[in-house]
């Protein structure tokens, strides 16, 4: 059972970065107040300050990947609630090999039980049923499953759905609010040690509460809720596709057997949304819209969405990620037709920042992939961690598609920080070995990591060589 430790935090910068953010990046943050974020999962109790060390781990002899204990101690943040037992079994119910691993399960569920209640709510799987999507989140009557928020929709009510992800609250451009992150740590197996996870709240400033986004296009429905998918099968995020699909199926299954939607089951076709490198999501997108879906789950990485989301939306089709993150994606032009269940890196940034400043660092190196999560996520970690004293020393994109990352490293070890921060997807295992190779790997620095990478996933790539 993972610790309940709950730090709060909300973001330093001024709401209008939320609205100007299309300029900039995919991630940002910082923290300066500690104002909570209501109704998360996780009780709100004080971290011993044990908990939190201040001070870097010891040096070791570990070899390259495969060396046992060579990831122990390197922390990560991600999106996560404290998952109820209940929940955490259904999915396995749906996907037995899912072990621990749920990252951005509750937040797609959560997507697919908004838009079926969004569409309870304006009778119509048309377009218009996306006026509805924000309102579900907020400002009615609590409810926390499809089959209770549809019972205050029968009465005449409006549901207030607070899902397994938290408690959303999506501001008029179709983004939450509120967000609860997990710190991940690594244990002595290189794999996640539950037992050692933490959660903190954060929430946005008031600013970012911006007025419903308008609604554009005259797609009509048919009477059927059709939901697709285009989720990481293949590609640099595949790792992150098991728990997504499960929390999709669960959410389909889960509504078919409350009565459906609009009198009919809804009906749930998957899709592979490879990676940025391919034209996967693209062909999907094309096969999806044939089968006239009424909304697309997806993409996970925002580098996808980016690529999909004029065809998507321009179609009149709403498209809801569970997990993209980019603040570019805030004040994107998407016709208000995108959604998002998982916090934009406004947030994320001042997480991270909070918590290398707490675990002590004076001095940081950051090393992160050349995308828009990466660059975005870099550049609002330095804005928190210089707001919060800590001097960042090293800043450097690195080419994602490189096979071998020695210049990199290398200049990391120049650089003698305290710590590392490192914004990557699945190349992480390759960028480890190399600095576990150079004598600065987690048993050598505070090495922390995002959601990107962070999971079992990177240890068993680490182990392998791979």
């Amino acid at each position: 059972m993972a610790k309940t430790t709950v730090r709060r935090v909300s973001a330093f910068v001024v709401g209008l970065s939320l609205f100007a953010a299309a300029c900039g990046s995919d991630d940002d943050g910082g923290s300066a107040d500690t104002t909570a974020a209501a109704g998360t999962e996780a009780p709100a109790t004080e971290a011993p300050a044990s908990e939190a060390p201040a001070t870097e781990p010891p040096a070791s002899d570990a070899g390259a990947g495969g060396t046992a204990g060579a990831l122990a101690t390197m922390k990560g943040t991600t999106p996560l609630v404290e998952l109820s037992t209940e929940f955490q079994d259904k999915l396995l119910a749906i996907d037995p090999e899912l072990g621990t691993t749920f990252n951005y399960a509750a937040e797609t569920y959560d997507a697919v039980n908004i838009i079926a209640l969004a569409a309870e709510k304006a009778q119509t799987d048309g377009i218009d049923y996306a006026k509805e999507i924000n309102g579900i989140t907020r400002d009615g009557e609590k409810c926390t499953d499809f089959a209770t928020c549809k019972a205050v929709i029968d009465a005449g009510g409006d549901p207030d759905y607070d899902g397994q992800s938290g408690p959303l609250e999506f501001a008029g451009n179709g983004e939450p609010l509120q967000a609860s992150y997990g710190v991940l740590v690594f244990g002595d197996d290189n794999r996640i040690d539950n037992d050692a996870t933490t959660f903190i709240e954060a929430s946005a400033a008031a600013e970012a509460d911006v007025p419903q986004s308008p609604v554009e296009g005259t797609r009509a429905g048919d009477g059927k809720l059709v939901i697709g998918s285009i989720l990481p099968q293949t590609g640099s995020l595949a790792f992150l596709g098991p728990p997504e699909f499960a929390g999709f199926d669960l959410a389909v299954q889960e509504i078919n057997a409350a009565g459906g939607v609009l009198g009919q089951q809804i009906e749930g076709i998957p899709g592979d949304s490879g990676d940025a490198t391919t034209d996967t999501a693209n062909q999907t997108v094309d096969r999806l819209l044939s089968q006239n879906v009424d909304a697309i789950i997806g993409a996970a990485s925002s580098g996808v969405s980016l690529t999909v989301i004029d065809k998507i939306t321009g179609a009149g089709v709403v498209q809801f990620s569970p997990a993209n993150t980019s603040d570019e994606l805030t004040a994107y032009p998407d016709k208000g037709l995108y959604f998002r269940s998982a916090p934009p890196d406004l947030l994320q940034g001042g997480v991270l920042g909070g918590l290398i400043a707490d675990d002590g660092h004076a001095t940081v190196a950051i090393l992160a992939r050349n995308d828009s999560y990466g660059t975005g996520l870099a550049g609002t970690a330095q804005a928190a961690l210089e707001e919060a004293g800590v001097e960042v020393v090293y800043n450097k994109v690195y080419d994602e598609k490189a096979q071998t990352f020695d210049a990199e490293v290398d200049e990391m070890v120049a650089a003698d920080a305290d710590a590392i921060l490192l914004i990557a997807f699945d190349e992480a295992s390759r960028i480890l070995t190399t600095m576990v190779e150079k004598g600065t790997g987690p048993l050598d620095k505070a090495v922390y990591g995002t959601d990107g990478f962070v999971g079992d996933p990177v240890g068993e790539a680490f182990d392998a060589g791979t």
